[in-house]
């Protein structure tokens, strides 16, 4: 990485980089895609998404000009931009914003009904995130993108997985659909895609999916620049030489069985998949932000969402003391929190 920000740095697709058809190459092995498009954001990477699928869907599916519908889900969150913002559910993230892009219908996460019956002529995708991390890390039920890839190819309509939270190695997995034997049409990365060093983020698909692109149809300036390919090389092969993937799913399990054995009266429930945990907390216990505030002075850094619950994502690298640490820290931010409110729930019911 510091030999090419030594050499070359932010230049254009458009010009030599020799580092683009190596980055392709390691990207494609890794995951078995056959045609990658480089990107600076995850945001960036899911609007790239809804071109593609809606020109294939024009050229190859026949589906009349301008009435493309892609399905997405209820507490999504796909970004930040115009189109993206449209089809959240998210009061604060659409408000002031519109007016949006239509062509979107949105169903509850991981009912299989719900998404057959909302299936028409004109449905060309669905754009879905294998676990929803800003909702909550909110997990299908098992089985689930089993049946809707089946019904997918069945009515040729685009699976397209948004792993930008849940991609390389953050479930225990190198991707999220893995975990079910899961083949999506389009696979978005971002995020972990340069260990968190730089802007970059890819899409991956098939030959079929991305032939209606024509030149001059998409591109991005600095998608795909040099740095940032030759920092996503490193970033790739770290996570595979140094047993990252492995580290997940084995500290993983261990995290979520030891936070569910400290539970008490303020939480509802564990859950989480790799190094991809979510503790949410009954409405009684005040809310996350002030357990993620105290976590924060322990040296435990964690997010809230939702009000009441709270994210833990572990860097790949964590250690089994290290883990042992931060369940402590966590367990005593939780008693303490029951102490304050007065013995928690049993208060609140005999109150």
């Amino acid at each position: 990485m510091v030999a090419q920000a030594r050499r070359l740095t932010l230049t254009s697709r458009a010009f030599r980089n020799d580092q683009l058809a190596l980055f392709y190459d390691d990207l494609a092995r890794l995951t078995g895609a056959h045609k990658i498009l480089p990107m600076n954001s995850g945001a960036e990477a899911v609007e790239t998404a809804i071109k593609i699928v809606r020109k294939w869907g024009y050229e190859l599916r026949g589906v009349p000009e301008g009435k493309a519908e892609i399905i997405v889900c209820a507490n999504n969150f796909h970004g930040r931009t115009i189109a993206i913002v449209g089809f959240s559910t998210d009061s604060q993230r659409r408000k002031g914003f519109g007016p949006f892009a239509d062509g979107f219908r949105t169903i509850p996460f991981g009912d299989f009904g719900a998404f057959a019956a909302a299936i028409t002529p004109n449905t060309v995708a669905f754009l879905v995130e294998p676990i929803q991390g800003e909702a909550g890390v909110i997990i299908p039920p098992p089985g689930y993108f089993a049946k809707i890839r089946r019904f997918c190819s069945e009515k040729q309509i685009a699976l397209v997985l948004d792993e930008v939270q849940t991609g390389l190695g953050r479930t225990g997995k190198l991707l999220a659909e893995e975990h079910e034997g899961v083949d999506a049409d389009v696979t978005l990365l971002g995020k972990a895609l340069s260990g968190g060093f730089y802007p970059i983020s890819a899409v991956l698909s098939n030959n079929e999916l991305m032939s209606p692109l024509k030149p001059g149809d998409h591109g991005s300036t600095f998608g795909g620049n040099p740095l940032a390919c030759a920092v996503a090389r490193a970033a790739l092969r770290v996570l595979i030489e140094e047993g990252m993937i492995e580290n997940a799913a084995e500290q993983g399990a261990y995290m979520k069985a030891g936070l569910e054995s400290v539970l008490n009266e303020e939480v509802k429930e564990v859950r989480g998949r790799g190094l991809m945990i979510a503790i949410e907390l009954y409405p009684e216990a005040g809310g996350a932000r002030r357990f993620c505030k105290a976590l924060a002075r322990q040296g435990v850094l964690t997010t809230n969402t939702h009000k009441h619950i709270i994210r833990i994502s572990p860097p790949l690298v964590i250690k089994r003391n290290e883990v042992n640490w931060a369940v402590d820290r966590i367990a005593e931010a939780l008693r303490n929190a029951n102490e304050q409110n007065g013995h928690g729930l049993d208060a609140v019911a005999k109150g």
